[in-house]
């Protein structure tokens, strides 16, 4: 006995017309003869998908199915909707009833032919049952697949597992360092992603199939990692170049001095030069961030002069002969200060 035609395409008896299109192709995919070659479960599974389609897929015989006028296998149900005397709809000059005007029968009967001699019948879409006929939906399927062999992929891009999106926030060391970054997965994987140079935030890296595995059989989704580049404590990006405030001692400033500077990839001397004021910036070439040409930016070192907290008294005592004896405007005229 066949199965209920809701049940079999997996949908409730209020599904819109393209949902019941929409579960037939999932599932006349997932067991079509020619992708489970192997597998005769799989295609008696295929045949009674197509059998469920064409009831409840035709829009007349699936108001004459909720009706109870004809049952899952497309027979007409005996006594339902017939005349008194239960007379034979098939009969010569009956003409039929309701909606079976339409339908064509399978082993060449005909619409004279007598069901009660354990004959079976098959109904079938003619080519003018209007759109979404299994004949129709086959065709694109088998054109799809087609179309796919010979573009080299192996199923449907409906039937490819859910793209897996994750956010991965990175450093300002971690672009500097021409390694891979070592990325979880929400799946489990474990994987060494390559940062593109010259990445920016919200960029994007798609990772070919290791997204969510298909339910259909297809290829898996892709991984889509957007970056997110964290502040840092110490060093602010500026393109493809890196700034850094350095504090130095006055002494240094005024008298010139190598001084130890941070960089991401470690530390190197830096000449302080003599007579330098707070806010001088010296340049570091090729200390910044890879670019996308291949090259490095720089890092822009910014000298800030740092008082200390307790001024000696000496120190107190020449600033103040300096002043009186040799006084000189930082500002230009006008900007404020006396």
């Amino acid at each position: 006995m066949a199965r209920d035609p809701y049940t079999v395409l997996g949908i409730s008896r209020s599904a819109t017309d393209s949902e019941v299109k929409s579960a037939y192709r999932r599932l006349a995919k997932r067991y079509h003869p020619d992708t489970n070659k192997d597998d005769p479960k799989a295609q008696e599974r295929f045949a009674e998908v197509n059998a469920a389609y064409e009831i409840v897929g035709d829009r007349e015989k699936r108001k004459q199915y909720d009706r109870g006028e004809i049952d899952a296998a497309g027979q007409p149900r005996f006594g339902a909707g017939f005349g008194a005397g239960g007379a034979d709809p098939f009969g010569a000059g009956g003409g039929g009833f309701g909606g079976f005007s339409g339908f064509g029968f399978g082993g060449g009967g005909g619409a004279g032919g007598d069901t009660g001699r354990g004959q079976s019948r098959t109904w079938r879409f003619s080519s003018t049952d209007g759109p979404g006929g299994v004949d129709e939906i086959l065709r694109e399927f088998m054109s799809g697949r087609s179309s796919e062999r010979q573009s080299g992929f192996g199923s449907a891009p409906s039937d490819r597992g859910q793209d897996l999106e994750v956010i991965v926030t990175v450093s300002l060391e971690d672009l500097a360092r021409d390694e891979k970054l070592r990325v979880t997965l929400p799946t489990g994987r474990t994987v060494d992603v390559k940062l593109p140079a010259g990445a920016e935030p919200d960029q994007q890296i798609r990772l070919r199939g290791l997204g969510h595995d298909s339910l259909t059989g297809g290829p898996p989704g892709d991984a889509l990692l957007t970056l997110r580049i964290a502040a840092h404590p110490v060093f602010q990006r500026d393109g493809a170049n890196v700034r850094l405030n350095l504090p130095v001692t006055l002494y240094d400033a005024a008298l010139g001095a190598k001084v130890r500077a941070p960089t991401l990839t470690g530390s190197v001397n830096i000449t302080v030069p003599e007579g330098s004021s707070s806010g001088r910036t010296l340049r570091l070439r090729g200390l910044g961030l890879p670019t996308r040409s291949g090259g490095r930016g720089d890092l822009l070192v910014t000298l800030l002069i740092d008082l200390p907290p307790d001024l000696p008294e000496d120190f107190r005592e020449m600033m103040r002969r300096w002043r009186e004896d040799a006084p000189y405007q930082p500002r230009p005229a006008g900007a404020g200060g006396s």
